[in-house]
């Protein structure tokens, strides 16, 4: 597997595509796009995360950058430090939800977000084969940021709707997955501190991913599982790096990654006073339609852009957007931070289930119903942006189509979106219907005609 550079940072199998040179090839071209000042460091809890901090922590010291190190703790941890501080920047590293052999380096620019196609440009302008290093008197200084984790559970806490008392009371009896990486820092003490009944599972930081670490539905069968066992209020999973966040109900039943936006959308859209409901939220163009049909019932726009948080991020801050996310499980709450963020997440799930007054179960039962149903196709060595453009001519010409970010086409019961992959040769399709089945039977409508433009064309 090849080195994966995107919008997203850098990732790989460390030892393979993902080497030690790499590491310093990006740490030293980063250390100059931040002009060599103050840089805050944080990691997932992955094996590997020790020895590959080290070794960019050295490199950014070498260059004469200030490191300000968290340790390990989620991205969002990081992206918080970085904005609220005068850091020039913030690195985390993280394979995200990749399996134990990856690992990657995320970079967020002074506000404490990620870099964008234009920031990443101007970073990788800084690549050289013969890096300059500072001399020995004008090395940079090692310190340690060891509040940074409560300070990012305050923020959360600090939200004008939450009610940290009413919170305790309630005594919600949580099942806890954070697949042995940075949430078990940092979910448990929030969880505690909510007065909530913890019942963690991979929980010890150790960075030995029990299950496969992406927080989809079959690789959180123990937690399903454990949750109904012990009669538990919810299950929450979030990924390693803390971004993403997943909901079981008290039944064991995931809700669906797309729902924990959902569920947030509905809850700040009720807290929003009538003056501020014009304001827009934004999501990506993955993401399920429950959120135009909940920002319908309060006369709310919403925006969708291409995929990719910094895509969301940006385009909610030129709104003054009330609320935004992405569809994987990703809350971006402007009132935090312009980033996605599991622990803003459950703070308000818990807040909306103690005023909702009923279990998860009939809180997922009264937002919309669809259902998702996301695959790829092989397309081997033929054009990508030629089958692109191929695929809006298999539809009746009923639907409306939008380019942004490859082909996503609406009809008035269902869309599809496709989009290349830039580091595979695969072409990615998620199709959204009222029934599973339906939703199926789109996605295997579409993988059958781009099999058959591919077969024409060779």
């Amino acid at each position: 597997m090849s080195l994966m550079e995107s919008i997203s940072g850098v990732r790989g199998i460390v030892g393979s595509s993902l080497t030690p040179e790499v590491v310093v090839r990006y740490a030293q071209a980063f250390a100059e796009f931040c002009d060599k000042g103050p840089i805050v460091v944080g990691r997932d809890g992955r094996i590997t995360g020790k020895i590959l901090t080290n070794i960019l922590v050295s490199t950014l010291l070498a260059k004469g950058c200030d490191v300000r190190a968290i340790g390990i703790c989620p991205t969002p941890t990081v992206a918080l430090e970085t904005e609220h501080s005068d850091a020039a920047g913030g690195v985390i590293v993280t394979a995200s939800h990749n399996p134990m052999e990856w690992n990657g380096l995320k970079f967020l620019n002074t506000d404490g977000i990620f870099l964008d196609a234009e920031e990443n440009n101007v970073l990788r302008n800084h690549f050289t084969d013969n890096p300059v290093y500072a001399p020995w008197d004008s090395i940079g200084t090692h310190s340690s940021r060891p509040d940074a984790i409560n300070k990012h559970i305050e923020a959360a806490l600090g939200l004008k709707y939450i009610e940290v008392e009413s919170i305790r009371k309630r005594k919600f009896k949580v099942v806890l997955d954070c697949v042995n990486a940075s949430g078990g820092v940092i979910v448990p003490k929030l969880l505690e501190r909510l007065g909530c009944e913890v019942i963690p599972i991979h929980c010890d930081v150790s960075g030995v991913f029990a299950h496969t670490p992406e927080p989809l539905p079959e690789n959180l069968t123990e937690l399903a599982g454990t949750v109904k066992n012990e009669s538990a209020d919810m299950g929450i999973a979030v990924d390693p790096d803390g971004d993403r966040l997943v909901l079981i109900d008290e039944n064991g039943k995931p809700i669906g990654e797309e729902y924990s936006i959902a569920t947030i959308v509905s809850f700040v859209l009720s807290h929003t006073e009538p003056s501020d409901l014009n304001r827009p939220v934004v999501v990506n163009l993955s993401t399920t339609r429950a959120v135009e049909d909940i920002a319908g019932r309060y006369g709310t726009p919403v925006i969708r852009t291409p995929v990719g948080e910094i895509n969301v991020a940006k385009r909610m801050r030129r709104e003054r957007a009330l609320i935004g996310g992405e569809g994987s499980g990703g809350i971006i709450h402007p009132e935090v931070h312009y980033g996605r963020d599991a622990i803003v997440g459950i703070v308000i799930l818990l807040q909306y289930l103690l005023e909702f007054g009923k279990p998860l179960s009939e809180l997922r039962a009264s937002l919309p119903d669809y259902s998702i149903k996301k695959d790829k196709i092989q397309i081997g060595n033929s054009d990508p942006d030629a089958l692109l453009e191929s695929i809006a001519e298999t539809g009746d010409g009923s639907g409306t189509v939008t380019t942004d970010d490859g082909i996503r086409i609406d009809y008035p019961d269902y869309w599809v979106h496709f989009r290349k992959s830039n580091t595979e040769p695969i072409i990615r399709i998620i199709a959204e219907a009222p029934t599973a089945e339906e939703a199926s039977t789109i996605v295997d409508r579409y993988k059958t005609a781009i099999i058959k433009v591919m077969n024409n064309t060779e």
